[in-house]
């Protein structure tokens, strides 16, 4: 009876860990409808409410790319989920992408920046000179939920 239960309890555990979507070190295993953006450029993203999303940045943390959400985008149109990272190729130096993952809330607009602050110190900090702050830069996202 002890040896059915223990065995029930950790059948249980395997199944919640299978459903939570941890794995590889990733907050969430979905990231929904993925966009793709980049320094310098403008977006237009739409989605319907409730619908999940992701803006998407390629990135080499080992080269000096720190993305950052800029400043959270209107709460009523867009939620903030979590930030995600993916290796290219799971070698030293590989570099891979940045996930934002959001969720679409109530119909409106909403712009969400993304930056790039190439070597800088700490994801705060500005660019410490000339090459970095010439290699540092926006990806912009103008949000529209439908």
């Amino acid at each position: 009876m002890i040896r059915r239960t223990a065995a029930t309890a950790l059948l249980a555990l395997l199944m919640l860990g299978a459903g939570t979507g941890c794995g590889a070190g990733s907050a969430v295993s979905d990231y929904g409808k993925v966009i793709k953006g980049a320094k310098g450029s403008t977006v237009t993203v739409e989605v319907g409410a409730g619908q999940r999303f992701s803006l998407a940045v390629v990135d080499n943390v080992s080269t000096g790319d720190q993305w950052r959400l800029v400043a959270v985008p209107d709460a009523k149109v867009a939620s903030f989920i979590s930030k995600e990272h993916e290796s290219a190729g799971g070698g030293p130096g590989s570099g891979g992408t940045s996930y934002f993952v959001f969720n679409g809330k109530h119909p409106g607009n909403t712009e969400i920046r993304l930056y790039d602050c190439w070597r800088c110190p700490n994801a705060s900090a500005g660019p410490v000179d000339e090459q970095s702050k010439a290699q540092s830069g926006e990806a912009i996202f103008a949000v529209v939920v439908k």
